[in-house]
């Protein structure tokens, strides 16, 4: 195993994380913020990429940074149509579907691969990407639903979940992921929860589309009858139900806010209504271990907690005293995303896994009787 140096491009909607990594080790990280007005000024996320690019590189350039001896640039995988997990190397194909959004969602992720094949082509380097959002491994009994010809596709924190359980695995169980079975949670702004099987994701709930719980600022699973219900009522069109599903839900449609510090703090305070909220949202969190608990039938190694409200000693308690019978609950607080992107490139370096090809076509694409009626 030789010694690589690796250079990791997360952006978000109006700053970029980079990371600069020796191995394991950090050797520089920044936040890269971006101008608000001058993001405005693009039409699509892709047509950003010049400007975040050069941001990058005149902070670089000031911080006496040098990107001259990076092996492999990794970008957040965005935009992409559903694949097994793993890292993949950037090709034309994964170019075009980033800058497209072939997957009909429209997230800054979307720029990481293209970023990271802009440094790569100007520095003489690969270009790669790991686990992105919309690694799908599920086992095909989580694909059917009560309705014909609508199945089932997940959206989840991938990058964070599957580095969360390789880490475990190799620190704590001493085993290879591959050996183990977890439930493994990001809670954060959005909550992740899946359920992993000897190192595949086999089930967890779509969170873009409104599964699992309530959290900060999506709504979480509801009664059909109930949504068309208050859609009615509200003279509300889908669109604006899309948003109840990723920005405008949870503690934003309750009380508006999406800061869970706030929410906490005004529950301190004796404001029941948020107390209710935060107690609700970590109950249904405890329901979906839960059933992803089963979906393992019971053979769990651990419960695994990561993203930014596991700094929050009651909801880990509350968790732990809820789900510790069904396995030990190990929390990580925070998130292991750059680090996650650079391991996946330093595996498939020291050869410890292969470089996935992105083949473009879904991982997935639906039962015999789907296509034979189509």
């Amino acid at each position: 195993m030789g010694s690589h140096k690796i250079f990791a491009v997360n952006p978000g909607s109006t700053s970029t994380k980079i990371a600069l990594f020796q191995d394991d080790t950090c050797l520089y990280s920044k936040n890269v913020s971006h101008d608000a007005e001058e993001l405005a000024k693009y039409e699509s996320l892709s047509q950003q990429l010049p400007y975040r690019r050069d941001t990058i590189l005149d902070l670089l350039d000031k911080a006496g940074v040098s990107l001259e001896d990076v092996e492999v640039f990794v970008g957040r995988g965005g935009g992409l149509l559903a694949m097994e997990g793993g890292t993949y190397g950037v090709t034309d194909l994964l170019l075009d579907h980033a800058k497209n959004c072939a997957n009909g969602v429209i997230h800054p992720a979307c720029l990481g691969p293209q970023l990271a094949n802009e440094f790569a082509e100007k520095y003489g380097a690969q270009a790669m990407v790991v686990n992105p959002p919309d690694v799908d491994e599920m086992q095909e009994l989580a694909r059917i639903t009560g309705i014909k010809g609508v199945n089932r596709m997940i959206h989840l924190h991938a990058l964070n979940l599957k580095e969360t359980a390789i880490r475990h695995s190799k620190n704590v169980m001493n085993k290879k992921y591959e050996e183990c079975n977890y439930v493994v949670c990001h809670i954060g702004g959005g909550i992740s929860i899946s359920a992993h099987k000897r190192g595949r994701m086999v089930d967890g709930y779509d969170i873009v589309g409104g599964e699992g719980p309530m959290t900060p600022t999506r709504c979480g699973s509801i009664s059909a009858a109930d949504l068309l219900d208050y859609m009615d009522k509200n003279h509300l069109e889908s669109a604006d139900v899309k948003k109840l599903c990723t920005r405008t839900g949870g503690f934003v449609s309750h009380l508006g806010t999406s800061d869970a510090i706030e929410l906490t703090e005004r529950a301190k305070a004796g404001d029941k209504y948020a107390e209710m909220l935060w107690n609700a949202m970590i109950y249904q969190i405890e329901k979906c271990i839960g059933s992803m608990a089963a979906v393992l039938r019971g053979q769990v190694d651990g419960i695994l907690l990561g993203g930014g409200m596991v700094y929050n000693e009651d909801l880990v308690k509350q968790i732990t005293d809820a789900c510790s019978f069904i396995a030990p609950v190990t929390p990580y607080p925070g998130e292991f995303e750059m680090e996650a992107m650079a391991s996946g490139a330093i595996r498939v370096l020291d050869g410890e896994e292969e470089m996935k090809v992105y083949s473009g076509r879904l991982v997935w694409n639906g039962f015999p009787w789907d296509k034979a009626e189509a």
